[in-house]
């Protein structure tokens, strides 16, 4: 890394690339793409296994934890679970009404669409679909507080990044909330996107 030297291109994909991630576990790296593949190779630069399913392009790519599995979300609506070194698909996942733009895995192999640690580094908030944003206290290594956020699932969480004051959590219920990150009490700060949407409209028109 001090050098910068390049150790390898990855030639293969037809269209843009979206993600890339390292596995946990084996000395390999997935990459997705918007010609509707994700890719596995090894950090030689050589295209092991070929990930083909999806009807639109990609967006995120996750490992499992085991590193035997890769999860792959799509604008096709979909995200999708695949045996890592078969290439083999094992879940496809539908029921979304629009892109699913973000995975990741839970440290013990649970599924979780966002996640954000604290300033401070001790905490770390999740969000999934179950509607819920959980606090994890990572020196406890369990999650100490669940917050009955939304509506519909959580698509994203932030914590404010300076000092960590605030959390922000959004969903696909057309919110996004702003929560304070000392008691976890909601803001009055918090947006409801239908009534920015409507404003919005009326100042165009208007």
């Amino acid at each position: 890394m001090p050098d910068a030297k390049k150790v390898a291109t990855l030639k293969g994909h037809t269209e843009r690339l979206a993600d890339v991630q390292f596995s946990p576990v084996h000395n390999l790296l997935a990459t997705a793409s918007a010609d509707r593949t994700a890719r596995l190779w090894n950090t030689e630069g050589t295209q092991l296994v070929t990930y083909k399913g999806h009807l639109d392009h990609l967006a995120r790519i996750a490992f499992h934890p085991s590193g035997k599995y890769l999860g792959t979300t799509s604008f096709d609506q979909t995200w999708r679970l695949w045996d890592v070194e078969t290439g083999e698909e094992l879940r496809p996942q539908d029921g979304h009404s629009g892109s699913v733009c973000g995975i990741d895995f839970h440290p013990d192999g649970s599924l979780v669409l966002a996640l954000s640690f604290s300033a401070n580094g001790y905490y770390l908030a999740t969000g999934g679909e179950d509607n819920t944003c959980r606090i994890w206290d990572l020196r406890k290594r369990k999650s100490i507080y669940t917050i009955p956020a939304h509506s519909n699932l959580i698509s994203q969480v932030k914590f404010e990044p300076q000092d960590g004051y605030f959390l922000v959590t959004a969903s696909y219920d057309l919110t996004a909330k702003i929560w304070s990150a000392r008691d976890l009490s909601l803001s009055k700060r918090s947006l409801d996107m239908k009534k920015k949407l409507h404003l919005w409209i009326f100042q165009e028109v208007y």
